[in-house]
C-alpha cells in the first residue's frame, strides 16, 4: 500500500503531517508505504535528526500551494504542481492507494470528483465524517457538505456506500442506516426523503433502519445517516456547535464556586475520558466516498495525532476493499428498477 499525503494542507503543516507519518510508521504494520508531497526543503527540515526507514517514507517535491482562500476548481486546475493535486494524482494513476490532505475542503473534493473521479455509475461522491455516539462507537453522516442539491438516487448510493465503508472499515455488522428526517413516520419529510424512504426500505444490501430525527443521531440506533449535503453540514456543525458550548458552560459553572471546583476534581477522570471520546484527532478524517480510490479529509487544524489516526484509516479503508465493494453494490443495484421508480 502507497499514502499519498499533502503535506503542505492544514494549519500546522507540514511538521505535523511529518510528525504524524512518523508515528504511523513507528507505531503501525510495516505494509505501507508514505509518499510525502510537498515543499522539499520545509520538509526536509521537520525530517531533520529523526530516525525513520527511508524506503518507506519517500519525498515527492511540488513547487505550489494551494490555500483555503482560492477558489477550490479552479487553483485544481491551475495549479497543477502543487502538493494536493500531485499527491491526488498518484491515486488517479494507481500508482498510490490513498490520498489523504488537511487542505482546503472544496480543493480535496475538487481533486476527488476532477483528478480521481467517481467510480462508475455512482452519481455524486459524499463526503462522510464520523461522530461518536452514546454506544461507543461512531456515526456516520453522509453527505455532510459535498452535494447541497440531491436526488432520491443520490442518497440510495450513499446509504450504499456508508454501509460498506462502516462494514469494512469501522467493523460494524450490518450497519443501521438510516435517514435524516422531521419525524420517524414514513410520511414525513420534504418531497426528497418522501421519495427517498421507499426506495431504501426495498434496497437490498443494506438494513435499513427507518427515519432518524436529528435528536437521535448519537444514540447509537443508527450507524449511517443518509441525507442531503446541506441538511448534513447544518447538522454536523450544530452538533459540534453545541458540544463546544455544553463544555464551556460545564467549565463555567464548575468554576464559579468552591463546591463545583471540588467537585470538577473528583469527575476529573470522567471529563478526560468523555474529551477523549469527542476528539475528532482520534478518529482521523472524514472519507470521501464514491470516487475510485482512497480519499481521506482530515480537520485543518490537524496535530500530529490526527494524521496517524488519517493514515490508519487509510490502511483499514484500503485493506478492506471498500472502493471495489462500493463498485460492487452499485453495479449490483443497477439491476434493480430503482431509477424507473424514482420516475
Amino acid at each position: 500500500m502507497i499514502f499519498a499525503l499533502d503535506a503542505m494542507g492544514g494549519d500546522h503543516a507540514p511538521q505535523a503531517v511529518v510528525d504524524g507519518a512518523l508515528l504511523a510508521l513507528r507505531e503501525l504494520e510495516n505494509d505501507f508505504v508514505i509518499w510525502l508531497f510537498g515543499d522539499e526543503a520545509q520538509i526536509r527540515a521537520c525530517l531533520e535528526g529523526k530516525e525513520y526507514p527511508a524506503d518507506r517514507l519517500i519525498v515527492k517535491p511540488s513547487t505550489e500551494v494551494i490555500t483555503c482562500e482560492e477558489a477550490p476548481a479552479v487553483a485544481v486546475r491551475r495549479k497543477k504542481n502543487s502538493s494536493m493535486v500531485l499527491a491526488a494524482k498518484a491515486v488517479a494513476d494507481k500508482e498510490a492507494d490513498c490520498f489523504i490532505s488537511a487542505g482546503s475542503t472544496g480543493a480535496v473534493l475538487s481533486c476527488g470528483t476532477l483528478i480521481i473521479r467517481r467510480i462508475k455509475d455512482v452519481q455524486r461522491p459524499a463526503l462522510a465524517p464520523l461522530i461518536p455516539n452514546l454506544q461507543g462507537g461512531h456515526t456516520m453522516i453522509i453527505d455532510a457538505g459535498a452535494n447541497v442539491d440531491c436526488k432520491p438516487l443520490y442518497l440510495v448510493q450513499f446509504a450504499q456506500m456508508g454501509s460498506a465503508y462502516m462494514e469494512l472499515v469501522e467493523g460494524v455488522q450490518d450497519p443501521a442506516v438510516g435517514l435524516l428526517n422531521n419525524g420517524e413516520e414514513a410520511e414525513k419529510g420534504n418531497e426528497l426523503t418522501k421519495e427517498t424512504y421507499p426506495l431504501l426500505k426495498e434496497l437490498e444490501g443494506i438494513r435499513f433502519a427507518g427515519n432518524c430525527e436529528a435528536r437521535e443521531l448519537m444514540s447509537g440506533d443508527y450507524d449511517v445517516v443518509v441525507t442531503d449535503g446541506f441538511a448534513g453540514n447544518v447538522l454536523l456543525k450544530s452538533t459540534e456547535g453545541t458540544a463546544k458550548a455544553i463544555t464551556s458552560m460545564l467549565k463555567t459553572e464548575l468554576m464559579g464556586s468552591l463546591r463545583g471546583t471540588i467537585g470538577g476534581a473528583i469527575a476529573k477522570p470522567a471529563f478526560a475520558s468523555l474529551k477523549k471520546k469527542m476528539d475528532y484527532t482520534e478518529v482521523g478524517g472524514a472519507p470521501l466516498l464514491g470516487v475510485n480510490g482512497g480519499v481521506i479529509k482530515a480537520h485543518g487544524s490537524s496535530n500530529a495525532k490526527a494524521f496517524f489516526n488519517a493514515i490508519r484509516q487509510a490502511q483499514k479503508l484500503v485493506r478492506g476493499g471498500v472502493t471495489q465493494k462500493i463498485a460492487a453494490a452499485v453495479q449490483a443495484s443497477n439491476e434493480q428498477p430503482v431509477e424507473e421508480k424514482i420516475g
